[in-house]
């Protein structure tokens, strides 16, 4: 899988495509590193420092089979899980999720 995903940044953004790591953020790196690797299956993950920088608050889109036949609650609910280290430290997080193609 790695050599169908890599990272691309602009300024702050990282998305799940191919290019480079040289302006994400740690904390953009750390957060994307983690959820790629609880949901494989991933088509789509993008995740936004929206504090500034600071890490403080995150924004994560992420599609996934790995989705599919559960609510909108339980697709967070799983995002949070995987993120409940990173999540202790944040003073916000959004949370768009859904499956690829729909």
């Amino acid at each position: 899988m790695i050599s169908r995903f890599a990272l691309r940044c602009h300024s702050n953004v990282c998305a799940f495509v191919a290019r480079t790591l040289s302006t994400c953020t740690e904390g953009e790196i750390r957060i994307t590193s983690i959820l790629k690797e609880k949901f494989p299956q991933a088509t789509s993950l993008k995740v936004v420092d929206i504090s500034g920088g600071c890490g403080a608050m995150y924004e994560i889109h992420i599609e996934s089979d790995e989705f599919k036949g559960k609510r909108t609650v339980q697709q967070h609910q799983l995002v949070n899980q995987a993120l409940k280290d990173e999540i202790q430290a944040m003073h916000g997080l959004r949370i768009f999720t859904g499956v690829p193609g729909k």
